[in-house]
């Protein structure tokens, strides 16, 4: 339809009764916005140049904790991109800038980028800048930005890394070369110098050992032995620090990222031909990843052939966890690049194969590695009797056995259903609802690192069968904001003493419920996940993204061509417009509409009544509202909203059939 302007839906019906959801969903984005202020008045200096200074002062230990600097803010402009107040993009790129001078004069950044790291943790840290681009998609530095950390993959930019051994990325092998990587190019080894010892902690001994068949190291407690946590570092660094790993698959959407942006055909040739190398290995493995590739291309050359073993791989420290993670944001970024549906089968084929190993297992007798993460469930069970079993599927393997049996995570099966909106894959999730012993309609009250973990509940309320998990998850949503502004306005500790997590675990901004029940989908995959839902929303009257002021969104229905929402303006004195885009990069399109409408001939609000002090009626009942249909045909409409009106649509929705980018959604509007 080009050239021909969208069409325009203008709501009609009065709401004289503002439900519980949009009420509380509009304070809870507006109080949200609020609280940044108190969070960078007592964690930032002056106008949040930077963070307080940490334990180790202006040097981090080797190459961790980059990300977790970004994590602290990543949210900021996301919750902008779903309605929040003005200021949150200012706030959010000075954040990020801040951040960025503070780990460049630490050491731990080169060219705004990480010198080297793996992609487990830089994926993490990359979701703040991928949201600032999502918020901001015509800035020129972004743009800048995003072409040059693409460009490190892609062996650009890296004239001065120290060679052609220390180039990202072999393209005759089609592979990255080292498990740490960034902007001065590959990086050998899990440490800079000398191989670090492997020494004991409580916080990793719950992953176990890292490297297995040890000459006498046969449980993790053997590493507070001196000599076997050196002989466990070096065998790290000679197994698991060179060569490529398939957690490097999360470096997919920083390359797409720049595609979306540019539309750059090098960015998407790079990209599709990787992802392939990977999809090869998997088939030539019977469906699943293996975990490691040596130099010359052999999967296992540094572990006598095995196809586990890597690092961040099948055996340690996370297993299907981090691994599917991978291999969905490398489907999400394919599917956007191509529009080709055959793009998730690399993260099904994960999904299906780890399901079927899957047990009925006593949940609180097994050992879990990941144990925190699984809140929702372990919420669930407790309200069953003890030792009650439930479905578990194993997450690590060590050449001998499958092991480290916990739940499905349910992110990824939502993950997957949301990119495809597939008949199958709601299939899939559902043999997994009635395989799990906890009532998934439950909604309970926690928050996450990743801020996910309520799918069931909200997948529940897409089936009809959870009316109330709207005002639940708002509710929810609004008490952890309550409680981490008192938790800052009590906080007392050293800032100079405190855990690196400090920050991320005090950020008032939570986005789980807003994004599920504004847009339709789930939390994006933490590992570098993109935002991707079947439909977005602009302020067109101020042209900028997200939901007007008094302007409140329920998404009730989602099937691959359907989705249906309901648009109010809570305002009484002011008009507000919407723009609805037909998915987060418009990739999708909007079909026929139907919508509710006042009939015409209604007497409401019958303007010739008198109001009496007497027993008459006051007011003219409404009737049944009218559905009226309209054919768009376009990736984007606008809905009139006039003071205190409603509207529900129903919209058919045909999916990827247009090219996917970060797009203008007002030009030629």
């Amino acid at each position: 339809m080009e050239g021909k302007p969208p069409v325009t839906i203008t709501a009609s019906m009065p709401l004289l009764h503002p439900p519980a959801w949009a009420v509380l969903q509009r304070q809870l984005i507006d109080e949200m916005s609020r609280s940044v202020c108190v969070y960078l008045a007592a964690y930032t200096h002056g106008a949040g140049s930077r963070i307080h200074e940490l334990i180790w002062g202006d040097a981090l230990p080797s190459r961790d904790g980059a990300d977790d600097f970004y994590e602290a803010f990543y949210n900021w402009p996301l919750l902008y991109v779903l309605g929040g107040a003005d200021d949150l993009l200012p706030l959010a790129h000075q954040q990020w800038e801040a951040t960025t001078r503070q780990l460049t004069r630490m050491g731990m950044l080169t060219h705004e980028y990480e010198r080297g790291y793996d992609q487990f943790h830089q994926s993490e840290g990359n979701l703040f800048f991928y949201f600032l681009c999502l918020a901001d998609p015509t800035n020129p530095k972004l743009i800048a930005r995003a072409r040059r950390f693409a460009g490190f993959f892609l062996n650009e930019g890296l004239e001065d890394s120290g060679g052609p051994d220390a180039l990202n990325y072999d393209a005759d092998k089609n592979i990255l070369r080292a498990p740490h990587n960034g902007s001065l190019g590959a990086r050998p080894g899990l440490s800079d110098g000398e191989p670090t010892p492997y020494t004991w902690s409580a916080g990793m001994a719950v992953y176990g050992l890292p490297c297995v068949g040890l000459p006498g190291i046969e449980n993790v407690e053997d590493l507070r032995d001196p000599d076997k946590a050196r002989q466990m570092g070096l065998a790290m660094h000679e197994r698991m620090g060179r060569g490529e790993v398939a957690v490097n698959l999360c470096v997919s959407t920083l390359v797409a990222n720049a595609w979306l942006l540019t539309h750059d055909d090098k960015y998407k040739r790079w990209l599709l031909h990787y992802v392939d190398g990977w999809q090869s290995r998997a088939s030539a493995n019977g469906g699943l990843l293996p975990d490691n590739v040596g130099p010359s291309g052999q999967v296992g050359e540094y572990l006598d052939g095995a196809w586990h073993g890597g690092h961040y791989g099948w055996t340690w420290p996370h297993g299907f966890y981090n691994l599917q993670a991978a291999a969905l944001v490398a489907a999400q970024a394919c599917l956007l690049l191509t529009r080709d549906s055959h793009a998730l089968d690399l993260a099904r084929a994960q999904q299906d194969r780890i399901f079927d190993l899957g047990v009925q297992r006593n949940f609180e007798a097994e050992s879990m590695s990941l144990k925190a993460h699984w809140a929702g469930q372990w919420c669930g069970l407790r309200r069953l009797k003890t030792g009650v079993e439930t479905f578990l599927v194993p997450y690590r393997y060590d050449g001998h056995r499958w092991f480290d049996y916990q739940p499905m995570s349910p992110i990824y099966p939502t993950a997957l259903w949301n990119m495809s909106g597939a008949e199958d894959d709601w299939k899939r999730i559902q043999a997994l609802r009635k395989l799990e012993a906890y009532e998934w309609g439950d909604t309970h009250a926690f928050r996450t690192k990743e801020d996910a973990g309520h799918e069931q509940p909200w997948l529940e309320f897409l089936a009809g069968r959870n009316p109330n998990y709207p005002e639940q998850a708002l509710q929810q949503a609004y008490g952890q904001l309550v409680w981490r502004l008192d938790r800052i306005r009590a906080d007392d500790a050293d800032l100079t003493r405190v855990s690196i997590h400090h920050w991320q675990e005090h950020n008032p901004v939570t986005t789980e419920a807003l994004v599920q029940l504004t847009m339709g989908a789930p939390q994006p995959i933490y590992n570098g996940g993109l935002l991707v839902a079947p439909i977005r929303h602009f302020d067109a009257d101020r042209k900028r993204p997200g939901l007007p002021p008094d302007v409140a969104a329920l998404v009730t229905k989602m099937t691959k061509h359907e989705v249906s929402l309901t648009l109010i303006n809570l305002g009484v004195t002011e008009p507000r417009c919407v723009l609805l885009l037909a998915g987060t990069f418009g990739e999708h399109a909007f079909g026929e509409v139907t919508f509710t409408a006042q009939h015409p001939a209604s007497p409401y609000p019958a303007p010739a009544a008198r109001y009496d002090y007497g027993p008459g009626e006051v007011m003219t009942p409404i009737p049944a509202p009218m559905f009226q249909r309209v054919l768009v045909n376009d990736s984007r409409m606008f809905v009139s909203l006039p003071p205190a009106k409603e509207v529900t649509l129903n919209v058919q929705l045909s999916r990827n059939v247009n090219a996917a980018s970060h797009v203008d959604p007002f030009a030629n509007s």
